[in-house]
Formats: C-alpha cells, structure tokens, sequence
C-alpha cells in the first residue's frame, strides 16, 4: 500500500490538476498511492458565517468547489483541526462540515462537540484501510469542541491539544517581577477572584502574570507542556483506531516553535511539547505522524521505526489570493477598508520585500510516499515540490515537482533539518529514498 502525505493546502483557484502539464506529474503521483492525505488550512464554507475577530492570521474563507479541486487532485483524507477552522465561527464550521459531508469526503479533527471532533475517520482501499486522527494545538480559546453532558449540546470546534506554556527565569528575575506583581494589586485581585470561587492557587513555585506563567529556573528560556487530558483522550483514539484499520495516521497543525543549541528560539524545530506528543502518539499505536503549520519544512525523526514529520510546509500556498476579507483583517494589518484584497497583501509584505514573499523556505516543501507491504513499513520516498516563489502572485503557491538544482536543494535542506533527529537521508537522482525497513517496525511492534 502506498500512501502519499503533504502539509497545508491553502487554496483559492482551480487546480486544474489533469490539465496543466507543469503541475500535472506531481498530482499523478498523488493520484498514483493508494490513499493521500492533506491538511485543509482553509475554511470551505463559501464565506458564510461570521468572521472571528480572534482569527488565525488572516480570514481563509474560501468556496466550497476547492473540495472539489483537491478530491480531482488525488486526495483522500482531510485534516481539519487548525488555527482557521473558526475564522467564521461556528456558522463557518457547520458550512464546512456540510460542505466536506455532502461530498462524502473523510475528515477529521472538527465536529459539533469534542467526541465527533475526537474520533478517526477510516479509508477503505483494495490495499488495505487506513484512519486518520486530526488535532491542533494552535487556537484561540473558545474555538476547542466541548463535550456533551447529560443536560447540554457540546460546542462545536476543532479537536484540542491544550498546551502548557512557562517562561523559566533566574530566581532574582521571578523576585522582582513577583514584587511588580504585587505592587500593582494583581495578587489582591487573585486572591479576591480564589475567594469567590472564580480561580484557583497557581501551581507552586510559579506566578502568572497577566495570563503569562513565569518559574524560577537556573535556564533561561520558555518550555511547554501538553494537557495531559487531551494526550490521554487522543490516545484513546489513537488505540481504538489501532484496532481496526492497517495504518494509523496522527495529523497534529502546531504553529509553536522550540529552540536551537544557543537557546534562541527557531521556527525550524518543533516545540518541546509537541517533540514529547508525537512520540506519545507512536506509543499509543500510531504508524505515522504528520505534523504542519509553520507554513516550512522541518525534519523527520524515525521512532520505534515509525515516521514522524515534524513538518511538511505548505503543498498549496495561495494564501495571497483570498477573494474576500472582512474588516478584522484590514485593522490587523492596518490598511484601508477600501484596499482591495491583493493590495492588502501587497502593503502587508511591503510589495514582496517581508514576509513569506521574501523567504524561500515558506515555497519549498515535501511529499513523503510511505510504502507497506503486509502491515510492515518497507520504505519511504520523499520528492521535493516547489511552490514557485519568483513567479507572479496568482501563480506561486501552486505546487510542482521540483527539478535539477532546485530539487536537490530542497532535498539536502530538508535531509540537513532530519539530521538533529537521528535521521540521515542521502539525496540521489533528484528524491530521497529510505531502505527497506526491518521487519520489527511492523504493526506488531
């Protein structure tokens, strides 16, 4: 069974997937596994609902018929759980939903209340049935489903990996700011808040500042945790999944970034809480982790011999061909409500000179081909796609198979981001490909 992966698709145009010949060889390929998977960092919800003041960077309303494009383009499974799920709210969400359903196509990761926005979807092919979990630990509060009580609907959102985050300072430096926090009345108000019943101590040793937690450490630097509820609840999943399908596969959308060996933080690797998630997730029977959202590429680890892509980029990067923004993203971005919508992009990059117009690494990307034979993983393919950066607007970030150099670019900067997990990928005749793996990274294992 072949299976194909890609990172975010952010698409606003017509593919035209089986008639353009530049693009065409790349989506072969995606037709040509048996199940392929990506990531919708979009809402399709033919802009109905209203848009979220709290959105995730920019409104990614977008027409239903994009579903459309990328069933033609190959694709089977959908991920649904990111930062955009809500950027209409929950109207947006119930569009899309309906949306995705009335096509019958297999998502995951957002529902109407936190069990459907739990729970696997299963693709059934000749080759063998594969389920895909979604989640996101990148969202605005209030945008994570609820659960149902006995009384009560749950609330309709994405699928929560709640995560923990606490800025490590000297002792003398959580002094003084523990003095600052006292002098401006903010612990009377705390314990005001803890006498009625509205809060709760914070954890000892630590202080939370305005809704930011500080500890005493003799490092300096932020470290984060996920929720252990939500691992837990996932992993749940994750074992049910285990039960019934061939290959599992866990997509987790994190736009949190960790830091490099000088302790500066670096959007090239993955945060400590998501590094310890996606192992949690190989643990709990998950065959293939996929992970996307910083919109770049980061490395592949192999643990217990499963694949665990820290992050695949953008496959589809049209993100600057959005046919409509409400309000909210013109005051973002502090442009003119009577900028059209291109324009707006043009002034938020300073005509291309910042941002992702002006960083090759946001137009570069992946597209692993895993490949099972009996329920063992015999081998991974990876094949650099570029997405064009240098081109006119409305044709960049549609992707391609990258060539010559270009390929073996991408392909030695994506084997030199592996290199820090343990993985050494050797790039020859313009892809990467693994060896056959043992035998003990089967199902079994």
């Amino acid at each position: 069974m072949k299976i194909g992966l890609t990172g975010d698709s952010i698409l606003f145009r017509r593919l035209n997937s089986t008639q353009d010949a530049e693009i065409r060889p790349l989506f072969d390929l995606i037709r040509s596994c048996d199940v392929s998977f990506t990531n919708l960092e979009l809402v399709s919800n033919d802009f109905a609902g209203d848009p979220s003041l709290d959105h995730g960077g920019t409104h990614f309303g977008a027409p239903s018929w994009v579903l459309d494009e990328l069933r033609d383009a190959g694709f089977d499974l959908f991920a649904a759980a990111t930062n955009h799920s809500l950027d209409y709210g929950v109207a947006g969400l119930r569009a899309m939903l309906a949306a995705l359903d009335r096509r019958g196509l297999l998502h995951a990761g957002i529902g109407t209340n936190l069990e459907e926005a739990r729970r696997p979807v299963y693709c059934t092919r000749p080759a063998g049935t594969v389920a895909m979990l979604s989640c996101v630990s990148t969202f605005a509060r209030g945008q994570e489903a609820a659960a149902q009580t006995a009384l009560m609907p749950g609330r309709p959102g994405v699928n929560p990996l709640h995560v923990t985050r606490t800025h490590h300072v000297t002792a003398d430096d959580l002094a003084h700011l523990t003095r600052i926090y006292e002098r401006l009345g903010l612990r009377h108000v705390l314990d005001e808040k803890i006498r009625l019943g509205f809060a709760f101590p914070p954890a000892p040793g630590t202080l939370s500042f305005d809704g930011v937690r500080f500890a005493a450490s003799d490092t300096i630097r932020t470290r984060t945790e996920a929720d252990a509820q939500d691992v837990a609840d996932i992993a749940r999943w994750i074992g049910e999944a285990r039960l019934v399908s061939d290959v599992v596969i866990v997509s987790v959308h994190a736009h949190e970034s960790g830091y490099n060996a000088d302790g500066v933080p670096d959007v090239e690797i993955p945060d400590d809480f998501l590094r310890a998630f996606t192992r949690a997730a190989v643990d709990a029977g998950a065959d293939i982790v996929v992970c996307h959202g910083p919109h770049l590429l980061r490395g592949l680890e192999l643990y217990r011999g499963r694949p665990i892509f820290h992050g695949l980029g953008n496959f589809i990067g049209q993100n600057e061909l959005v046919a409509r923004l409400p309000m909210d993203s013109y005051a973002a971005y502090r442009c003119a409500p009577d900028v059209t919508p291109h324009r707006l992009y043009k002034e938020r990059s300073e005509n291309d000179r910042k941002g992702f117009p002006a960083d090759q690494r946001f137009w570069d990307s992946v597209v692993p081909v895993c490949l099972y034979e009996g329920g063992m993983l015999r081998g991974i393919d990876i094949h650099p796609v570029s997405l064009g950066l240098g081109r006119p607007a409305h044709r960049r970030g549609t992707p391609m198979l990258a060539q010559g150099a270009e390929a073996t670019r991408i392909l030695e900067a994506f084997a030199a981001l592996s290199r820090p997990f343990g993985t050494e990928l050797t790039v020859a005749d313009g892809a990467i490909r693994l060896p056959l793996m043992p035998a003990a990274v089967g199902m079994e294992g």
